[in-house]
């Protein structure tokens, strides 16, 4: 039942971030549905789509999509109370990274994966959904550039995997596994701390 709540706060966490993109590209309202709609799922459905799980999770569950149409409802009637755009655009977009990355993690335990292929899987949930939303955009995906992205994800599984192999409860391992990969983009941000660059300045 966590794992199901988690998944919902995070679809409609990355469903914000999306519609705040649209929104800063001055999209339509179908637009904004839509880069919401990608945002939120785009990395679960690749996911389900690589392990053969069909139909994607949300085609079996009406819930995403209200959360999803939810999300970009909440958004746009407080557009104005989201004036500090690019702070709220990170803060959702950084809580729906950590709880994608259990997410993945744990769907490709009950798959029976090998712990690599699990935290592929995590990192896979939490960023492509933001991979898709970008190129949307037309922007560059932020895990293809300098910024620690998916690194967070990767640190988080391995997180994860750790706190199981000393026998924590599942409920703290969810909980320091988001800890983990929110704290590093926070961290990252605050300290402005980037992965190395091979281009000359």
């Amino acid at each position: 039942m966590l794992i199901y709540v988690l998944d919902i706060i995070g679809t409609f966490a990355f469903a914000i971030s999306g519609v705040l993109i649209a929104m800063q590209k001055r999209m339509d309202v179908f637009g904004i549905f839509i880069i919401a709609f990608v945002t939120a799922v785009g990395g679960g459905t690749l996911r389900d789509v690589l392990i053969g799980k069909t139909p994607v999770g949300w085609m079996n569950d009406l819930n995403y999509g209200y959360t999803i149409t939810l999300a970009v409802i909440i958004s746009i009637i407080f557009k104005n109370k989201l004036n500090r755009l690019r702070t709220s655009l990170f803060l959702f977009d950084t809580i729906g990274l950590g709880v994608f990355t259990i997410i993945g993690v744990e769907i490709g335990i009950s798959a029976n994966l090998h712990p690599i292929i699990c935290i592929a899987l995590g990192t896979i949930s939490a960023s492509f959904g933001g991979v898709i939303r970008d190129i949307l955009c037309n922007e560059i995906p932020v895990i293809f550039r300098k910024e620690v992205y998916a690194t967070a994800c990767i640190l988080g599984g391995i997180t994860f995997f750790v706190l199981r192999y000393f026998n924590l409860k599942e409920d703290l391992i969810y909980i320091f596994t988001a800890a983990m990969v929110i704290s590093i983009r926070l961290l990252v941000v605050k300290f402005r701390i980037q992965l190395p660059s091979v281009y000359q300045k």
